[in-house]
């Protein structure tokens, strides 16, 4: 994820555990295609991450994120697609934000990973937004801890107790059923601290989950996921972290993604792309997210990178080809044969089909 807080991409710097980043180009072609009928609601194992972080003139009284690489919004923004909505605010719970919530649910996400930069962050200011809008769609909300400023162990314990206490209450907030209605909290960069023994004082009423695979650094977790798309088509080993989740009651979460582009929010960044190959990245990722612990420790959940993390090119929130200003966007269009406004709207729909093939080998093997 991209942040001005953090002006080159940690995700980018070898900071994950395995795994060297490849472009489209090394993917195998020919993915299978999942099955066609979607969920008839939304699935409470599709986690997918959520940017809370926009601003603009209109509604917070500035731009924010929009103008990151010394841009211009509303024609020029930092990303190198163009949101159908525009640069929206995230404060705009009956307008962007409701939206997003609708093009959630249609892509069968039941949890939003919302990002969260700290206490009094302009984030956390926009959780009740977040909250509120999820609850009209019946989604509910978990947390991505960013690694803000002194961010350890003991503050990662007081976020947990801070959040549970403001919003355990509000009906978005998260609770998994199967394990004890306790709330995900994935901590981004988790190899940022070592020692995270803390962490086991709030196991009671929170799945803390680590992003690495390396299995001396995930002891004191509840789960794993990893984020990095990039990581994701290199087809890393994870079945060592597959098994070791299993064996002991963790959460094993696999993240994947439909691309990588950072281009123009990092200008002059030399990291590799990820191209989209309309849409084969994302369909190889997702097979291989779910093959990840050969049949012997399914992923319990997924994590989708992401649903609006523009800076990056991860996005599967609509983009469109009818763009304003001197800068040339991308958009979807050839995404799974799809032209037009139809178009807009393909990494939503196929997600659904994913996310519904997932649910069906979980059902499966219960």
């Amino acid at each position: 994820m991209h942040d001005p807080r953090h002006q080159e991409s940690l995700s980018r710097r070898g900071l994950l555990a395995g795994g060297a980043a490849v472009g489209a180009a090394a993917l195998v072609a020919g993915a299978a295609t999942p099955a066609a009928a979607k969920p008839k609601g939304v699935s409470a194992n599709a986690h997918i991450f959520y940017y809370p972080w926009y601003g603009s003139p209109r509604v917070n009284g500035e731009w924010r994120h929009w103008q990151q690489g010394e841009l211009s919004p509303p024609d020029n923004i930092s990303a190198n697609y163009y949101p159908v909505l525009g640069p929206y605010d995230s404060g705009d719970l009956h307008g962007a934000v409701a939206r997003h919530m609708r093009w959630l649910r249609r892509a069968g996400t039941g949890v939003l990973v919302s990002s969260w930069w700290g206490q009094g962050s302009y984030e956390d200011r926009m959780a009740p937004v977040v909250l509120d809008a999820a609850a009209a769609e019946g989604l509910q909300v978990a947390w991505h801890l960013e690694p803000y400023e002194g961010r350890d162990a003991t503050s990662v314990v007081a976020d947990i107790r801070y959040l549970t206490d403001l919003y355990g209450d509000h009906p978005a907030f998260h609770r998994a059923a199967e394990y004890g209605g306790r709330c995900a909290y994935y901590v981004f960069y988790s190899l940022l601290s070592v020692d995270w023994s803390a962490l086991h004082e709030v196991e009671d009423i929170a799945i803390v989950m680590a992003q690495t695979w390396d299995l001396s650094r995930i002891g004191d977790f509840g789960g794993v996921y990893t984020y990095d798309a990039i990581a994701t088509a290199n087809r890393p080993d994870w079945t060592g972290v597959a098994a070791f989740c299993a064996e002991r009651g963790m959460v094993w979460a696999p993240s994947l993604g439909p691309g990588y582009l950072d281009d123009r929010a990092v200008p002059g960044n030399t990291t590799p792309t990820l191209d989209r190959a309309d849409g084969r990245t994302y369909d190889l990722e997702w097979e291989y997210a779910l093959e990840s612990g050969h049949g012997d420790a399914p992923p319990d959940w997924v994590s989708i990178t992401s649903f609006n993390e523009w800076h990056e090119g991860t996005q599967i929130e609509p983009a469109t080809a009818r763009t304003p200003g001197a800068l040339d966007y991308l958009s979807y269009e050839g995404a799974y044969g799809r032209r037009g406004a139809r178009a807009e709207t393909a990494y939503l729909d196929r997600t659904a089909q994913w996310v519904a093939r997932f649910e069906a080998a979980r059902a499966a093997r219960s």
